[in-house]
């Protein structure tokens, strides 16, 4: 493990969770000016880095927005941005490997510790990890049905349950789907009501519930299809139970990006699954 003081903002580690890639930023004090313009053009895979998103390692403190309830000065704030350069309140794939990333450089204490977001404060667990790989649980709290609604991918018609995870997902349940079929969708667009998600929405098709398992795919606002979704794993989790009239239970999630499992209990969700930091990168002066 290393600590704060060899960290600095012009060196941007690479990370992902089941492949929905991020940039990990160290901005303690919150010192860059991270516009949307710069993080559009960092996440841009052709003229940057590439990635689905930032993560800033940032104080709440620092943040230089109203915090959240239960959100203390001195916390290890998620700063999450979309690809488009978008705030977002939260996001299940980021906080695993937010939660790899401090933890692998000795900005916590124990293995088990609260990260701040604009969703709120998640209680994590690392559970394993070393400088590549960690398997990380996120308390991620109880999920807010929102109600039915309908969408579309291509000219797929899709219905399905708005589920609320801090940030607004439509998990479409395809009754007799098959992980084949899905995987031959297109995913090119994708279409909701805009009433009912007016801020936009994270879109996820999914199989039945079968033996414990869904396999899923989801378009995210602000970025377009992506390889995982963890807090859309919830939302879809939610929405497969729901389907089945079950309640609660434990859903193993297939995404194109691998696997995790989604615990949703009387009282809460637990998302666990994988972390991985594959890269360290010093970025030219004009970039950052």
């Amino acid at each position: 493990m290393t600590n704060a003081s060899t960290l600095n903002p012009r060196t941007i580690f690479k990370g992902h969770g089941t492949e929905n890639d991020f940039l990990i930023i160290f901005d303690e004090k919150g010192e860059l000016d991270l516009s949307t313009e710069k993080v559009a053009l960092l996440c841009d895979r052709r003229k940057a880095l590439g990635a689905d998103g930032i993560l800033r390692v940032i104080r709440a403190g620092h943040l230089g927005e109203p915090l959240p309830a239960g959100v203390s000065d001195d916390m290890w704030f998620m700063d999450y941005r979309n690809a488009d350069g978008s705030l977002a309140e939260m996001c299940g794939n980021g906080v695993r490997v937010f939660a790899h990333f401090i933890f692998l450089h000795g900005l916590v204490d124990s293995s088990e510790f609260p990260v701040a977001t604009r969703g709120g404060v998640k209680q994590v667990r690392v559970h394993e990890a070393d400088a590549y790989a960690a398997r990380v649980s996120v308390d991620m709290g109880a999920p807010k049905i929102l109600g039915e609604s309908a969408g579309a991918v291509d000219d797929h018609e899709l219905s399905g349950l708005g589920v609320d995870m801090g940030n607004p997902h439509l998990a479409c349940v395809v009754p007799e789907l098959t992980p084949e079929d899905l995987y031959s969708w297109r995913f090119q667009a994708a279409s909701f009501d805009t009433a009912m998600f007016p801020e936009g929405v994270n879109l996820e098709v999914l199989t039945p519930l079968q033996d414990g398992r869904v396999y899923m795919r989801v378009v995210e606002r602000g970025v377009g299809e992506t390889r995982s979704c963890g807090t859309g794993t919830v939302a879809a989790a939610t929405a497969a139970l729901a389907a089945a009239n079950k309640k609660h239970g434990t859903v193993e999630v297939r995404v194109p990006g691998g696997a995790v499992e989604v615990e949703i209990n009387a009282t809460t969700s637990i998302l666990s699954g994988p972390s991985r930091v594959v890269a360290r990168i010093e970025v030219a002066e004009g970039l950052l």
